[in-house]
């Protein structure tokens, strides 16, 4: 009786059976800042999940504002109440803007990548970078810190996000920090071919 019951559960409520979770774990780049959050790269992925058939539900944990210590106190909370199968790490640029120790935040990003290997769940890195200002040699550290904790950790890594955004003014914002409307696909495609890389089709 029971496994009449299961099979028929299956059945009529594959959704619930199946649906997967990915978590993105981020700052204001993945919050939408200053656009309609419906056009954000982040509902853009939902949507593109939806058409490619992929059965995963994203979860915006992303806080404008948020540092890699501010995510990693949130995060145990975020794995326990979502279980999710693939975490979206997009953090890290606040850090960076507020100056805070390369080394504070390699290991706030080795703690977070070790909670959610420990919840059984895939990483997928997203790499950040400095303004120009803030001179070579320091935006050439921050930005090893995310292919060395990808090496260290072994978890997937993307293209930089603002690839083909960061230099064209016209697909940022007047603060020269946060991407316009139009600049989201953009994003997402950048993201896309990593976290594609970690889906389970159905």
């Amino acid at each position: 009786m029971y496994y009449r019951l299961l099979f028929l559960m299956i059945i009529l409520f594959p959704a619930v059976v199946q649906a997967k979770n990915i978590l993105i774990l981020g700052d204001s780049i993945s919050a939408a800042y200053g656009i309609p959050v419906e056009k954000g790269w982040v509902s853009l992925l939902e949507q593109r999940l939806v058409r490619q058939d992929y059965d995963y539900k994203v979860v915006n944990a992303s806080i404008t504002g948020e540092t890699t210590l501010g995510g990693k106190m949130r995060l145990s909370e975020l794995l326990d109440k979502y279980q999710p199968q693939l975490v979206v790490i997009e953090l890290g640029g606040n850090d960076g803007l507020r100056g805070f120790s390369l080394k504070e935040i390699e290991s706030n990003f080795v703690e977070i990548v070790e909670m959610v290997k420990q919840s059984g769940s895939k990483t997928l890195l997203v790499p950040m970078k400095m303004p120009p200002n803030y001179g070579a040699a320091y935006n050439k550290r921050f930005s090893s810190i995310y292919e060395d904790v990808s090496k260290a950790m072994d978890v997937a890594i993307s293209t930089f996000i603002f690839q083909d955004i960061a230099e064209d003014p016209d697909l940022m914002q007047a603060d020269g920090i946060h991407p316009v409307e139009s600049a989201q696909p953009i994003m997402l495609d950048n993201v896309w071919p990593s976290l594609q890389n970690l889906l389970i089709k159905n």
